[in-house]
């Protein structure tokens, strides 16, 4: 079974180090707090200037990092090669050299950013077999919620539903963006309260009234009247609220409402759909309110849409917010 980030986390803080690690993949987040850990509990910090060294790889050569890496510690049991960016090492070869006869007392880790290294290679298999590699994966976007739920009350505050729902849907599975958004929240609220969607709005700037979330609930309450307001909105604010980033979410929202028309088990449906069982009754508004033959052509309107949006039968002349109008008359009638 393949090692969790919590599983890998409890090992460094407990001291159970291997000598080489590869942290690598495509959720940045994940490699930067692993990366941030390994700097806090490898080395004390009134040693770090003798047994700690953090290089970058599109500045130090992998020749410069074996030698720093056969080095003792001066001060400290281990002594800790923290090498960031290391996607933009050039040659990796000479490493396979050194992992078969490695000084055992120093931890080398490669953070091996926006990408997965090819598994086909030798070095990583000499990695794999002298160390850990650790895979980051972007987290998928039914994840987010509990995510952001649960990263809200570690750092010691509550949120609404709606607050979760509103970050989800405007930022996506962004984990690093969504992060320094709520750290303007910890900043100047106290612990122990609630961030609620005002709080959002003020200090996130995505606006609790009109936002996607928004949007595809009135949708599919067929509230036409707050459809009107939220679109109308968008096409004045295409710079906050750009049609590229408002129809894959939509495209989600009409797959799960037709996935929801289909279960035999409407009991299982926040598993199923993914999302938290309070929105379930979402959905099932959503799919009284859309059959679905409707649901079939609401996701052709929506693929037409998006190649509109990119300039394929468009002749230029349609915007951004007649784009939209166009597609939620479709969608409502």
């Amino acid at each position: 079974m393949a090692l969790t980030e919590n599983q890998l986390i409890t090992d460094i803080k407990n001291g159970k180090f291997k000598n080489v690690y590869l942290i690598t993949g495509d959720e940045n987040y994940s490699i930067d707090t692993i990366s941030d850990c390994f700097e806090q509990y490898v080395v004390a910090e009134e040693f770090r200037d003798f047994d700690q060294t953090i290089l970058y790889g599109r500045d130090v050569l992998m020749e410069e990092i074996i030698t720093a890496a056969k080095r003792f510690p001066m001060m400290s049991e281990y002594q800790l090669i923290l090498v960031k960016e290391a996607q933009d090492i050039k040659k990796w070869d000479s490493l396979v050299a050194y992992l078969d006869n490695l000084q055992s007392r120093t931890v080398i880790v490669f953070c091996y950013r926006h990408k997965t290294m090819d598994k086909r290679t030798q070095v990583y298999k000499a990695i794999a077999k002298h160390g850990i590699v650790f895979e980051s994966k972007k987290m998928y976007d039914n994840q987010v919620p509990m995510w952001i739920l649960s990263y809200v009350q570690e750092n010691g505050y509550t949120i609404s539903q709606r607050g979760v729902a509103i970050i989800a849907e405007a930022i996506g599975n962004d984990l690093s963006k969504i992060v320094n958004e709520l750290s303007k929240v910890f900043i100047i609220q106290p612990k122990g309260t609630q961030i609620t969607e005002a709080t959002i709005e003020e200090n996130i700037g995505i606006s609790k009234d009109y936002n996607v979330f928004e949007f595809q609930n009135a949708i599919g309450r067929k509230d036409v009247l707050r459809c009107n307001k939220i679109v109308n909105h968008f096409a004045a604010n295409p710079k906050d609220n750009p049609i590229q980033a408002i129809l894959p979410n939509l495209y989600g929202y009409f797959i799960k409402v037709m996935v929801y028309h289909q279960l035999a088990d409407k009991s299982k449906a926040a598993s199923v759909l993914g999302v938290n069982p309070y929105f379930v009754k979402d959905y099932q508004v959503a799919a009284s309110n859309y059959s679905l033959p409707k649901l079939a052509s609401i996701i052709g309107y929506l693929k037409d849409a998006d190649l509109k949006s990119k300039g394929l039968g468009n002749t230029g002349t349609i915007t951004e917010g007649e784009l939209l109008k166009e597609l939620l008359f479709k969608i409502l009638h």
